[in-house]
């Protein structure tokens, strides 16, 4: 008799934990918790999404972009930003919205409320209350802007050295900021002003220059203090890194954040007091269009024309408002503590 052929030993069946079935896996026994572990971090191991077109990796955003990302979604920096670019075009080219000349004038029309193609009525000498008001925002614009950039560059350099270096550099800056503070800045203005004969913005801008670069200075002097602390300055300065180096790559970034901030603001009181100059005499002068010099001149008529004051007192206000609004929306923002 033929001999049976000998049947094959039988294969244990295959266990995948991982690919589908109709039923469930059962670990061998003797595992225990330790083949639960296993299967578990396989599984998680096998669920991870490489990073795509479809899954983007969120990269780290730095202190800009974070604050960017924030203002974004503040209704008050959008209302103010809105605002400021419209009163800034306007102040570039006030022909869009203003077809006449701010110094054609009629007074046979003095003080007249409004009328058709003139909306906001007359002033004294018959000139137009809207062509002028739309025309004075490009003095107080200029005066603001200019005033602020020169305040803040020439503060930020004074006081980020002096907060860097230390030593009589600091003393001295710290004293003779004392004595500008100590100046009361209208009579500062009528005193400065008074002996100036120029018809242009520049004598201005100096003066608000002069008194507002002490701020700037002490509030850029104490950041570069706290950020010249900070390990990664220790770290470059025991690699070898040069003063230059430390101050423009490490410090400055990282300190400039409250400058900012300042000038914003201080920007809107900047316009205020233009205009509180040109109010007194001693600021812009005819024929400059100035909101200062047609609120002077709107003053005596209050009680007969309050027209003729109250469109170039309100476009001052909303002004100042808008960067004091959008120097809130920047803090708020840059600031980690207000968060």
């Amino acid at each position: 008799m033929p001999e049976p052929e000998p049947q094959p030993h039988p294969q244990p069946p295959r266990y995948d934990p991982l690919e589908p079935g109709d039923g469930e896996a059962i670990a061998p026994t003797g595992q225990g918790g330790q083949m639960d572990l296993a299967l578990d971090e396989a599984e998680s191991l096998e669920r991870v999404i490489p990073p795509g077109p479809g899954n983007p990796r969120e990269k780290a955003r730095s202190l800009w972009s974070d604050a960017w990302h924030q203002l974004r979604r503040n209704p008050v920096f959008v209302l103010s930003s809105l605002l400021i670019v419209f009163l800034v075009l306007i102040a570039i080219w006030p022909s869009l919205i203003a077809s006449g000349d701010p110094l054609q004038c009629d007074l046979a029309h003095s003080q007249e409320g409004s009328a058709p193609g003139h909306p906001f009525g007359y002033d004294t000498q018959g000139c137009d209350v809207y062509t002028r008001t739309v025309y004075g925002a490009r003095a107080s614009i200029t005066v603001g802007v200019c005033a602020t950039l020169g305040a803040a560059l020439l503060g930020a350099f004074l006081g980020g050295l002096a907060g860097f270096f230390g030593s009589w550099g600091d003393a001295l800056l710290s004293r003779v900021a004392d004595i500008f503070f100590g100046i009361p800045v209208v009579l500062g203005g009528l005193v400065f002003l008074s002996v100036v004969t120029s018809d242009t913005v520049w004598p201005v801008v100096g003066f608000i220059v002069l008194l507002g670069w002490p701020q700037i200075a002490r509030i850029g002097r104490g950041s570069v203090i706290t950020a010249k602390q900070n390990d990664y300055v220790q770290a470059a300065r025991a690699l070898g890194a040069s003063n230059a180096r430390m101050l423009l790559r490490h410090v400055a970034p990282n300190a400039v954040a409250p400058v900012i901030v300042v000038a914003t603001i201080a920007l809107g009181t900047y316009i205020a007091l233009e205009a509180t100059l040109s109010f007194l005499g001693v600021g812009l002068r005819p024929p400059t269009v100035s909101w200062g010099i047609d609120i002077s001149n709107a003053a005596p008529q209050i009680r007969n024309a309050p027209h003729m004051l109250l469109w170039p007192a309100g476009a001052l206000s909303l002004t100042v408002l808008a960067f004091i609004m959008l120097g809130d929306a920047v803090r708020d923002a840059l600031d980690p503590k207000l968060r």
